[in-house]
């Protein structure tokens, strides 16, 4: 089914304790961590008003992540062995735990209840008791791409800002949830009445228990395809993911209905921050896809969008990806053509709340900033909002749409000598796909252009009547399908990075202080999960919580390695000189006016 799914070991075991069930099996339970409910919570200001906001948090993308309709995500019970109700899976407070913001509504931030559930011939998938159609519900970008920070009791919510959820633990505990309906007496009762309302039919019951047994071989698939790859899986744990292997297992492996496709997840990164983003000329942490749209309908078939490859009742290529909604969003994360008088017009950085955090030293801050523009700006421009960052010369030549945008140059890992996985893995991975969708290549990053790019084409093709050729160059960013794999990341402006914790493309240093520290003087353990902010060296405190995720910085994808200021010239990844403890501070106090 989809990549959402794990933790099906844990049905052999409810199977064979299934008389017992007084006891709880720690390997078998999801574990996670209790946080106390802030006592108040703002929106930092960022250029969208609440309306904006809103939207962008529930838009519909046509994802499909979890495998099953909205109608029974919110008729589900917690994974929890136990006789009697568990509780619900979708309750806003219990999806708080995996990291997940409410929203004040039913679903949280980033969830969407989208257009109507179908099977994999199109049909839809309907409720067995009243024949309605039921309604589609998956993950959009804001579920990654909101970011939380907590001082003092106050919860900071930041738009475009990078995740903590643990999207890792979150797929076992639906998984399970899933499971323990099928298996534990009383439970599935439960389940049927919520979907199909009391005094059910026999034959109704009957038939959805056939399409739960659907759901539960779907997961089985994915559940082994996970085992098998286990080895060469590092674990993502909170605030990270392996976002492009997913995509990739998801479209050239479930979708393809090719298994030799699936791939570990070797190579977790840190959710990137996105505001700017749209008027970068290449995206991605290495700098591998140039066009919004393949970019952000690539996203969705990634967290599992509906998507056809086989000649057969629906056309190949044929989705339910959200293209006219998806473009919107982008939009709205764009604005207008950003310039020296008005900045970037839609969704702008934050800004350190002063009326939340110490304020900033205004003298410390001044001595950093000498020492941003000796050490830092040649890689990642002067401060955006002076004249020389609107004036660099990394800024393009408009197109013909009068559009310019920021060149973004991946740095090689010679030069950085940060973790290689993600790059690497990306450049080296093949796919095996079929002859019929004449895509005439087996490397991974320009085959998902390809497909993305024709999914997208069939959506333009298919409306009444066609997306015009002006419109489509429009929705696409006005900026070609390029695909490519540098072996390096890209260095880009560093508004907001006071907002953006952990650091590293792959969240292995937890405080901007820590990486301008040389490597030897960064925590080897990096501990996520937690969400209050150090304001002092700016980044989540490294504290253990309960139930947290310990990050191992020695394991490869995992690195904490590079980007360093040190006086050994033979290191791997030396920027510059080391800073001395007083220079640090003064640079960190200046980051935190980006």
């Amino acid at each position: 089914m989809r990549w959402i799914w794990g933790g099906l070991a844990a049905l052999v075991v409810v199977v064979a304790g299934i008389a017992g069930y007084g006891f709880v099996l720690k390997n078998f339970t999801v574990h996670l961590p209790t946080y106390a409910p802030p006592a108040k919570t703002v929106w930092l200001d960022q250029n969208w008003s609440a309306d904006q906001r809103n939207w962008f948090h529930a838009a519909d993308q046509g994802t499909r992540t979890f495998g099953i309709p909205y109608e029974w995500f919110l008729a589900l019970e917690r994974p929890d062995i136990t006789l009697g109700e568990a509780g619900k899976f979708a309750d806003p407070a219990y999806l708080d735990r995996y990291g997940f913001i409410p929203s004040g509504g039913a679903l949280p931030v980033g969830f969407a209840r989208g257009t109507p559930m179908t099977l994999a011939d199109g049909s839809p998938w309907t409720n067995p008791q009243t024949g309605a159609a039921m309604a589609g519900i998956g993950l959009t970008c804001a579920a990654c791409h909101t970011g939380r920070l907590t001082y003092k009791g106050t919860e900071i919510l930041v738009d475009g800002g990078a995740a903590l959820t643990n999207l890792g633990t979150f797929r076992t505990g639906l998984g399970l949830s899933v499971v323990f309906t099928w298996y534990l007496p009383g439970r599935f009762d439960r389940f049927a009445e919520r979907v199909l309302g009391a005094g059910a039919t026999p034959e109704a019951r009957q038939k959805l228990q056939a399409q739960m047994k659907v759901v539960l071989a779907e997961m089985n698939t994915v559940h082994n395809l996970d085992i098998a790859v286990n080895k060469q899986s590092v674990a993502e744990g909170f605030a990270r993911l392996d976002a492009l292997n997913r995509i990739g297992n998801t479209v050239f492996a479930l979708d393809m209905k090719n298994t030799a496709n699936y791939v570990g997840y070797s190579a977790p990164v840190h959710y990137p921050r996105i505001w700017d983003v749209s008027w970068f000329d290449w995206v991605q942490y290495n700098a591998s896809i140039m066009q919004p749209m393949v970019r952000n309908a690539g996203e969705a078939m990634g967290v599992s969008a509906a998507v056809n490859f086989f000649p057969g009742k629906l056309p190949v290529y044929a989705s339910s990806v959200q293209v006219g909604d998806i473009f919107k969003m982008e939009q709205l994360l764009a604005g207008k053509q950003p310039d020296a008088a008005n900045g970037f017009t839609g969704l702008r950085s934050p800004k350190w709340p002063e009326n939340i955090l110490p304020p900033i030293k205004t003298t410390l801050a001044a001595q950093g900033e000498a020492l941003y523009g000796q050490l830092c700006a040649r890689c990642h421009l002067p401060a955006v909002g002076t004249a020389d960052f609107w004036n660099s010369p990394e800024w393009k030549t408009p197109n013909e749409a009068g559009e310019r945008y920021l060149h973004m140059d991946a740095i090689n890992f010679s030069v950085m000598g940060t973790d290689p996985a993600q790059a690497t893995d990306m450049a080296n991975r093949r796919v095996t796909v079929p002859d019929s969708l004449g895509l005439g290549t087996d490397q991974f990053g320009p085959a998902l252009g390809k497909v993305v790019a024709n999914v997208v084409g069939f959506y333009y093709d298919s409306q009444t009547p066609p997306v015009s050729p002006e419109d489509r160059a429009k929705m696409n960013g006005y900026r070609d399908n390029f695909i490519q794999a540098p072996l390096g990341y890209k260095a880009r402006p560093l508004d907001g990075i006071w907002a953006a914790p952990p650091y590293l493309h792959n969240g292995s240093v937890p405080t901007l202080y820590a990486l301008l520290s040389p490597v030897s003087e960064r925590p080897k353990t990096v501990f996520l999960g937690g969400r209050e902010f150090d304001p002092v060296d700016v980044g989540y405190r490294n504290e253990a919580i309960p139930e947290g995720f310990a990050l191992n910085t020695k394991l490869r994808g995992n690195f904490n390695a590079g980007h360093e200021f040190t006086d050994d010239m033979s290191r791997p990844g030396r920027l510059d000189r080391q800073l001395a403890p007083e220079e640090r501070r003064a640079l960190v106090e200046y980051l935190k006016t980006l």
